[in-house]
């Protein structure tokens, strides 16, 4: 029987490709950074025999050792902040280093098939491409722009080394996943960075839509991608955009008010003017302004041509978001 080795475990993307794993009858052995990681997954997954390895990202120990015996690698461990870090390298370094250290690790284990989460962030923003021209798996972000973002920047680094890393590995298969802003149900109360901007549009923290767009997708898709890919032949030594579709922010916001019309949304996008000026103090809004009058469109046409599938709708897995949201909102504040 299988086996595959899942790094960052808990996350949520990772949680959904346990559940799919585990559904397909694969073994499964998931790393975690702590022992309150592990009870949390054993509590999702309670009947299953699940194997733990706890492992750091930007330390060399352990990895080795949790790798042996696994045939196949799903590396979706990263980091994703919803602010810009004072020093980029606070993110480009743990995305490279941990990737790479988990590519050592798969080829001194033996393992043949890698799958790597990647982002549309490694794709939307090549510098010589016209800005309003939406992108495919043929493009790469430019790391040193002015435009790209610690963030970004982190992503396609990272999956860069790791085509680099197989270059001179040819006996690995890679195939990366590279998914937009990922929307959907999450497993439990402690969703990622994507569903807590959701909870931002759904709660006034965000009075104005930023004037930009969002390439977006839903957790369930990401996670069939990522096991699918496992044995499907065709997406070896290929990177696939999951990527259902492209709104802007006030679309998104307009899809929740139409959910729920007592959200405090914005209705209307921020002026450019007001965040050139909001943006001489705030990295935030800087990154904002780096995507004014360009499009972080991605299409998806290859994921679903090679995968046989469509997309669930951006608005299906907005609102299964904002459902969630809403459900733990309601619980926390009924304790």
């Amino acid at each position: 029987m299988t086996k595959v080795f899942l790094t960052g475990a808990s996350g949520f993307i990772a949680k959904h490709i346990l559940r799919e794993l585990l559904a397909q009858g694969y073994q499964v052995r998931a790393s975690v950074r702590s022992d309150k990681r592990k009870d949390e997954l054993q509590g999702l997954f309670p009947d299953a025999a699940l194997e733990f390895a706890t492992l750091d990202l930007t330390k060399d120990e352990g990895w080795q050792d949790a790798l042996q015996g696994c045939d196949v690698l799903i590396h979706t461990a990263s980091p994703f902040p919803l602010t810009e870090p004072k020093d980029p390298q606070d993110l480009i370094r743990p995305a490279v280093d941990g990737t790479l250290r988990a590519m050592r690790a798969a080829k001194e284990a033996g393992i043949k098939r890698v799958i790597l989460t990647s982002s549309c962030a490694a794709i939307y923003k090549q510098a010589d491409k016209p800005k309003m021209q939406p992108s495919d798996e043929t493009y790469w972000t430019t790391p040193d722009d002015p435009s790209v973002g610690a963030y970004e920047a982190s992503k396609m680094l990272a999956e860069k080394a790791a085509w680099d890393f197989v270059a001179e590995t040819p006996d690995i298969a890679l195939t990366t996943i590279n998914p937009g802003a990922v929307f959907g149900p999450p497993m439990d109360a402690r969703y990622g960075s994507s569903l807590e901007l959701v909870e931002q549009l759904m709660t006034g923290k965000v009075p104005m839509a930023p004037p930009m767009d969002m390439v977006a997708v839903d957790v369930r898709d990401v996670a069939r991608m990522h096991v699918a890919a496992i044995d499907l032949e065709a997406t070896k030594g290929e990177r696939f955009a999951a990527a259902s579709g492209t709104h802007r922010f006030l679309e998104l916001a307009r899809m929740l008010k139409e959910w729920d019309s007592a959200l405090k949304t914005p209705s209307r996008e921020a002026p450019v003017w007001l965040l050139r000026i909001m943006g001489l103090f705030s990295k935030d809004v800087k990154g904002v302004l780096a995507n004014v009058g360009r499009t972080l469109a991605v299409s998806g046409a290859k994921a679903e041509k090679t995968f046989g599938f469509k997309f669930i709708p951006v608005k299906d897995a907005l609102i299964a978001s904002a459902t969630a949201v809403q459900t733990y909102t309601m619980n926390e504040k009924s304790k």
